[in-house]
Parts: structure tokens; sequence; C-alpha cells
């Protein structure tokens, strides 16, 4: 059985990991960047992350000061045993990280009505729940998203766009967001669906391993057009210049109804994600 303290547990130890570790993909993203990259103050930068993140993993401190607000991606197989409140859970996991975790976390939340800053906010943790089919496990994916990665995210209504169009939108997102969101980032977009759905396919499709291929022939010919536009815009790792602005753009899609949502949403450098499964006879299982 799958209990409430074991949640609590679980999504407590994933925070904490999500802001330590730069998952291997996106070390290994960077890594061949490196080696690509023609300007030596992009070379320098990528570097310098690399070397960021393996002195934070070896430290045991964080990647970076900027803690995000804790966002979690909850999928329930419908064969999974579990008893108990799994959003209390996930809740309690916070507080208790929030009083205990060292380093601290900077009280950088904000009331969005006074602005007044602290540390929880109203509905934090940020939970999404989805269902698995017939899985005897329970998934739970934290991803951290701070300032940069979260300011810039987009979302744009169109009635019966062409693929140019969308690949258009995406472009003007990447590029009204410039180098502000700490590039080289990682670009999620959901075409698609109704408003909320298109943002959670966004979302969701940053988690994606870098450099797995997408299923859908339309939806990688995309991916590739646009991460190579995204870095012809020659912003560079944190605006230093260079042609490695997005390590990847992942895309995802959902039926249409006569109009066309389309969200653009970002992952920094660090791309920060942790994600376990819980499987029903008590085992946890580390997947990221």
């Amino acid at each position: 059985m799958i209990t409430e303290d074991l949640v609590q547990e679980i999504s407590e130890s994933l925070y904490s990991a999500a802001l330590r570790r730069v998952p291997p993909d996106t070390i290994q993203a960077l890594e061949a960047a490196r080696e690509n990259e023609a300007q030596d103050s992009a070379r320098a930068t990528l570097d310098l992350m690399v070397r960021s993140a393996r002195l934070a993993e070896a430290r045991d401190t964080f990647v970076c000061s900027d803690s995000g607000v804790p966002t979690y991606f909850v999928e329930i197989g419908g064969a999974a045993q579990w008893q108990g409140d799994l959003k209390a859970a996930i809740s309690r996991g916070f507080d208790h990280l929030v009083e205990t975790i060292s380093p601290p976390l900077l009280k950088h939340v904000n009331n969005p009505l006074t602005n007044e800053r602290g540390g929880p906010g109203k509905d934090m943790p940020a939970i999404t729940v989805d269902l698995l089919g017939n899985a005897d496990y329970i998934d739970i994916t934290c991803v951290p998203k701070a300032l940069g990665s979260g300011r810039w995210a987009s979302l744009r209504t169109m009635i019966s766009p062409s693929l140019e169009d969308i690949e258009a939108c995406v472009l003007d997102a990447i590029i009204e967001a410039g180098s502000q969101h700490c590039p080289p980032v990682v670009v999620g977009v959901g075409i698609g669906g109704n408003f909320d759905l298109t943002a959670k396919l966004a979302n969701r499709a940053t988690y994606r391993e870098i450099g797995s291929l997408n299923p859908n022939p339309t939806l990688a010919a995309m991916e590739e057009r646009l991460t190579e536009a995204a870095n012809a815009t020659g912003f560079g790792p944190m605006g230093v210049g260079g042609s490695t602005t997005a390590l990847a753009v992942h895309i995802d899609y959902a039926f249409g109804h006569g109009y066309t949502p389309v969200a653009v949403c970002f992952n920094c450098w660090i791309n920060r994600r942790a994600k376990a499964r819980l499987h029903s006879d008590g085992r946890v299982e580390r997947l990221l």
C-alpha cells in the first residue's frame, strides 16, 4: 500500500534533489553543445555551467539560489493501491522541507495581490494529476519552476493555423524571452486541446529526455526546425552570444475544436526535474 507518509517523504526528497543536481541528459547536452560552439565566450560559459553542476552535486548544495516554486506532476495508475490524502501529504512534505533544508530556501514567493514576499504561498505546491491506465504504481515528478523559466511562458489562441503559423508563434516566444530565462533552455510546446490542457502539454513536454525522438514524424521535423531556428537567434548561453540558445524543443499536441491554442514554456539550463515511482508493495524506484 502506498501511504501518505511515503508520498510525503518522496515528494520532499524529490524537491531537494532537483535543486542540487543537473540531470544526466542535460549535462551531456551541455557538453555536446560546448564541442559545437564556435565562440570563445559561449564555450567558456558552457564550461562554467558544467563545472557548477558538478560542484553543486559534489558539495550537496544548490545549483542556483532561486529554488523556484515546487511543481509536481502526479500520475496515478488505475491498479495502484494507495490510501489517504495525497495532496495533503505533498504539502506536508514541502512544509517540512522549508523548515529543515540546508541551505535554507530564500523567501522569494510573493502574494500576487499585495506583492508581500515570503516562503510558502496560497495553493503551493502546484500539483497536476493525471491517470496512467492500469498501472500498479504512482509516478511523482518534481520540476521546480524558477523566475527565468516561469516568467516567459506564453499561450496564444489562433484560428485554424498552419504549421508555419504555429512555428512562427513558438519562435516569437523564444525571441521575446531572449536570454532572460537563463539559456540554453529546453523549450516545451503544447498544441491544441483547451486552455489548461495546452499549458499542461507544454509543461510536460519539457520533462522529456533530451535527445529522445518524437514518435510523431510531423512533430519530430518541427522540433528539429525550431531548435535550429532558436539557436540561429544568436543569444547563446546566458546571453553571451553563440549558437546554443536551446538544448532542445519538445512538442506535444491534442485535439482541435475550431481554434488552436499554442503554449510555450521553458526550463532553464539546469533543466531541474526529479522523478520517482511508488509501487503498490511499498518499493520506491528513482527514475530521474
